[in-house]
């Protein structure tokens, strides 16, 4: 009953957060980079990927002009 007691008198407090995250321009991901965005380190699949974004690309690009 101590904490309860405790509480109502003083309420609840929280922790604050840890602060802003550190950021050293990293990328931490396979799907972020060049060569694997463009299909160029070997593996097909990379690089059936890499055409279906090429081709998206190229649909955007073509219904800007149109």
């Amino acid at each position: 009953m101590d904490d309860f007691q405790n509480i109502l008198e003083n309420g609840i407090t929280f922790k604050g957060s840890k602060g802003p995250k550190n950021d050293d321009g990293k990328v931490k991901t396979k799907a972020r980079k060049k060569k694997y965005i463009t299909g160029a380190h070997g593996s097909g699949s990379a690089r059936q990927k890499a055409k279906y974004r090429e081709q998206r690309a190229n649909r955007k690009s073509q219904r800007r002009k149109g």
